[in-house]
């Protein structure tokens, strides 16, 4: 059953972040993820506002947590403490 990891990201630092972005999207498509939506126009109805929203399907939620623990998925990690304020999740598709 596909999963789909969803984030909402405010930046801070626009230069580390990069470095995070540049690294995170191989690492990402590594393990079976593909994106649906990465920034774009956003309209938020409830809840806080974030400028940047990320969803990513992934064959399934054991694929996207393989994908989140990976070394390649956690150097880009490194990058993005500190440079953004971040909320991820995985949510199993129906």
């Amino acid at each position: 059953m596909p999963a789909y990891w969803i984030g909402h990201v405010r930046v801070t630092d626009p230069d580390g972040y990069g470095k995070y972005a540049k690294l995170a999207g191989p690492a990402i498509e590594k393990h079976g993820g593909r994106f649906l939506a990465r920034g774009g126009r956003t309209v938020t109805f409830e809840g806080e506002e974030y400028p940047r929203n990320v969803v990513v399907e992934f064959p399934s939620v054991e694929a996207a947590q393989a994908c989140y623990n990976s070394p390649e998925y956690q150097a880009a990690v490194a990058h993005a403490r500190g440079a953004a304020v971040r909320m991820l999740c995985v949510v199993e598709g129906v």
